[in-house]
């Protein structure tokens, strides 16, 4: 297998336990000391630009320690693989620690909460290939 291709999916998984592993922080904290006291679609709106923050840092960490380049098949890539075992880990832990079906649980969702959620999502696949167009225009 390519060198660039396995450097990718390294840096996919990378990406995915760097962000899975601060939303499960953050959500130990939000929920037991936010939730009570201002319901969850306020906690989880709160919780949004902290996680925007940690998907950047952790994108630009992946693209410097696995030295991807800026094209799009490397960082997207990168990105949608972490975004497939992010939603995979939450599947599970939905389905599984929490007892419910998948219907269930869509269904649970906050809409405007869930709908930031989705948004978020979408930039967390995005973000690797993002930092580099971003870099690219700062170039000029």
């Amino acid at each position: 297998m390519d060198n660039l291709v396995i450097r990718s999916i390294k840096a996919g998984m990378a990406y995915f336990a760097l962000v899975f592993g601060a939303g499960f922080v953050l959500g130990a904290l939000r929920v037991p000391f936010l939730v009570p006291r201002i319901g969850e679609r306020m906690a989880e709106l709160i919780e949004m630009p902290f996680m925007l923050v940690v998907v950047v840092m952790a994108a630009r960490f992946i693209v410097r320690r696995f030295g991807l380049p800026g094209t799009a098949p490397a960082r997207l890539g990168a990105g949608l693989l972490a975004l497939a075992l992010l939603l995979g880990a939450e599947v599970l832990l939905a389905v599984m620690l929490q007892d419910r079906t998948l219907g269930e649980y869509v269904a649970s969702r906050d809409p405007v909460s869930g709908a930031v959620y989705l948004a978020m999502l979408a930039l967390f696949a995005a973000m690797p290939l993002v930092l580099a167009r971003v870099a690219r225009a700062c170039r000029g």
